[in-house]
C-alpha cells in the first residue's frame, strides 16, 4: 500500500513550486472533502510567497440562479461563471507587475463579493481550490499542479451535513442537500481524479 504523504511534505512539494516564477497549485475534490481546508493550512504554512483564490468566488449571484431557475441547483456545474473564472487564472498566470483581485465567496450572504481577495505580484504561489478545476476543460491546462482529495466517503457526506446544520438549515433540509444536489455533485467529479498529479486520501 502506498504511503499517504504528511502535511509537511505537502507543504515541501508546494514550496518548490513557489521557488520560481508564478505558478498555480489547485486543489480539488468532491464538496466535503476538505479543499477549503488543506488549501487555507498550506497559504498559512507559505505565509506570502502563497496566495488563496477560491472557485466558489465564481458562484453565480443569487439573483440570476433564481432568474434562471437553479437556486435549488446551486453548486452545481452550471451555477457557476467557469469562464470568468479561467479568464482570472490567465491573469493570474501572468501578472507579475501589479495587484490582482479575486472574488470571494461569502457564506453568511450566499453571494460571491467581487475584489476581496488581493493577490500582490510577489506572490510566487497561487493555491486555487473548488470541485470543478478537472471537470472544466478550460481550467485545467491553467494549473501546474492538481491534487485530488479522495476522503472516506461516509466521512465526508458527514462533514457535508454538519456544515449545513451549522449555516442554520434544519436537519431534513441538511440530509435532503447533502444526499440531494451535493451526491450528485460528487458524482461528476469523481471520475476526474484519474487527471490529477496526486490524489489523497488522508492528511496525516
Amino acid at each position: 500500500m502506498t504511503r499517504e504523504p504528511t502535511f509537511a511534505e505537502l507543504v515541501a512539494r508546494a514550496a518548490v513550486l513557489a521557488a520560481g516564477p508564478r505558478r498555480v497549485l489547485g486543489i480539488t475534490g468532491a464538496p466535503g472533502s476538505g479543499k477549503s481546508t488543506l488549501a487555507a493550512r498550506l497559504v498559512e504554512a507559505l505565509g506570502d510567497r502563497a496566495a488563496l483564490v477560491g472557485m466558489d468566488g465564481f458562484h453565480l449571484a443569487h439573483t440570476v440562479l433564481a432568474r434562471l431557475g437553479r437556486v435549488e441547483r446551486k453548486g452545481a456545474p452550471d451555477t457557476f461563471d467557469a469562464d470568468g473564472y479561467a479568464d482570472l487564472l490567465r491573469r493570474l498566470r501572468t501578472s507579475t507587475d501589479r495587484t490582482v483581485y479575486a472574488p470571494e465567496f461569502r457564506r453568511e450572504v450566499e453571494d460571491p463579493i467581487a475584489c476581496a481577495v488581493p493577490v500582490p505580484c510577489e506572490v510566487s504561489l497561487v493555491v486555487t481550490e473548488g470541485n470543478y478545476l478537472l471537470l472544466w476543460p478550460q481550467i485545467r491546462p491553467l494549473l501546474d499542479e492538481v491534487w485530488f482529495l479522495d476522503l472516506d466517503q461516509d466521512e465526508r457526506r458527514e462533514r457535508l451535513y454538519q456544515r449545513h446544520l451549522a449555516f442554520g438549515r434544519t436537519p431534513d433540509q441538511a440530509r435532503g442537500r447533502t444526499d440531494g444536489s451535493d451526491e450528485t455533485n460528487a458524482g461528476l467529479v469523481a471520475d476526474t481524479a484519474r487527471k490529477a498529479d496526486l490524489v489523497l486520501r488522508k492528511i496525516q
